[in-house]
């Protein structure tokens, strides 16, 4: 291992620009006007196994935007990892929010990155922590140090539900034949805190419309007389949600996993600072369900958010017009037990009963993903703390996550494995949002550890 680790100090530079290289490409999954820029970006990703050592990578054509497999198999009687990733981008909107380009990536020092971090879409998630495996795989092959089949499926749809990778790996169940998958799609507690994420919430995901009128009017001459779609659809939103912040959706709870005391008081000894949390997002205080901690409001209990609002007119100067319609993007995050295309069905129906006469409803449910937790007692986790423990110096915290990857729980229904989480992202990386980083400290430290992952991991399944 210190060979591999030798090869990694003596070549951080060029893997940092090679890094540096796909964060420009401009890979957003959700726009066809990038259609070209995500092929593009497919194929650097497949180039970039041929050149780490794989023995062969493909691109998978699907109904949508591509996907790449890659492989090396060494041995039968070695354990096979399949490291899973994506390499398609958020949009980057809203464009004057961010303090440079975001398909032209700068380092920054910060605060929490003195050594400085990548300001560019993408950085963090997921390019940053999909080419960790990448460069890592690299240093193991050219040191001969490999020791264990890899296989790499890489994605261009994550951003946008994933929705042909199930068919994907259906079709190829043989081909991604596996012992554990293992991405780092995740985060730690902090630089100087390790974890590893053990819990994933479920999502539901919906658009819904509001129509009044059938044509925009006159806010002088109807307003008042007639329902504003706006006003309605406010109104509906907030009754959604009762003085304690609870869900007022009939039977929400209904499934909900109970957390026992005791889990949650091991939950609220994890490192966090509820000043600094506020500070860092300059906010007065914290908002959320009645009962609960912040640790625990973002990660064992479910939620219902507003995601997007629009509708009338929102340009330049003033235009008095009462709307036709009125639009939202809602998202429902989930814990353990609960169904997304359940808690689908019981929105729309909540919903669609709340319209007053004046209006008419829509509701168009989007992708969703189901909740997943991972066992801490297995050689997959050990391994991966173990490896954490090597390169950080402490212990990692398991830590459930208030975040949502769908293909955790996919995985286990179409290959039966689990996973291993190991990320290294911060969540102040602002993922998602303008001027996202990746800290350089994480980006090495990851291509540091994920070796020793696979070394213990070897050791732990051939002992």
């Amino acid at each position: 291992m210190e060979s591999v680790q030798q090869y990694i100090t003596e070549n951080k530079q060029r893997f940092l620009d090679e890094l540096l290289d796909l964060l420009r490409i401009p890979s957003v999954s959700a726009d066809p006007a990038y259609a070209q820029d995500v092929r593009k970006t497919a194929e650097f990703v497949k180039d970039s196994l041929i050149k780490a050592g794989a023995d062969s990578a493909e691109i998978h054509e699907t109904a949508g935007h591509p996907i790449v497999f890659g492989e090396k198999i060494l041995d039968q009687s070695f354990p096979t990892v399949l490291v899973y990733g994506h390499y398609d981008v958020q949009p980057p909107d809203p464009l004057d929010l961010w303090d440079s380009p975001p398909f032209e990536p700068v380092i920054k020092k910060t605060d929490i990155h003195p050594e400085g971090a990548i300001f560019a879409r993408g950085s963090c998630d997921d390019k940053g922590q999909m080419f960790m495996h990448v460069k890592a795989f690299e240093a193991m092959v050219a040191k001969d140090n490999l020791l264990c089949n890899i296989k790499f499926l890489i994605e261009g749809e994550e951003e946008i539900g994933s929705d042909n990778l199930e068919v994907f790996c259906k079709a190829h169940t043989d081909l991604l034949r596996c012992d554990l998958v293992l991405l780092s799609d995740t985060s730690v507690i902090a630089n100087d805190v390790p974890s590893i994420t053990v819990g994933l919430r479920g999502l539901s995901y919906v658009e819904v419309e509001v129509t009044g009128p059938n044509r925009d009017l006159h806010s002088g001459v109807y307003g008042g007389a007639v329902a504003n779609p706006i006003n309605v659809l406010c109104d509906m939103v907030a009754s959604m949600k009762n003085e304690k912040n609870e869900i007022t959706i009939p039977g929400f709870y209904d499934d909900v996993e109970i957390v026992s005391i005791s889990d949650r008081k091991a939950m609220n000894e994890a490192p966090f600072n509820l000043d600094t949390y506020k500070s860092d997002l300059n906010i007065e205080d914290v908002m959320g369900e009645e009962g609960y901690t912040t640790l625990e409001r973002t990660s064992i209990r479910p939620t219902l958010d507003v995601n997007g609002m629009w509708g009338g007119y929102i340009g330049e100067g003033a235009k008095t017009v009462l709307p036709s319609k009125a639009f939202a993007k809602i998202s429902m995050r989930l814990v353990p037990n609960q169904h997304p295309d359940k808690i689908t069905e019981l929105f729309v129906k909540h919903f669609e009963s709340l319209a007053p006469p004046g209006v008419k409803v829509e509701v168009r449910p989007h992708h969703g993903g189901f909740p997943a937790v991972t066992p801490t007692d297995t050689i997959e986790y050990q391994a991966a703390q173990q490896a954490m423990e090597k390169t950080y110096g402490k212990v990692p915290i398991p830590q459930r996550s208030g975040g949502t990857i769908p293909i955790v729980a996919m995985f286990e229904n179409v290959l039966g494995v689990k996973s291993v989480l190991m990320g290294f992202g911060l969540d102040s990386d602002d993922i998602h949002s303008p001027n996202e980083h990746y800290g350089l400290f994480n980006y090495f430290k990851g291509i540091e550890t994920i070796p020793y992952f696979y070394f213990y991991y070897n050791k732990l399944k051939t002992s």
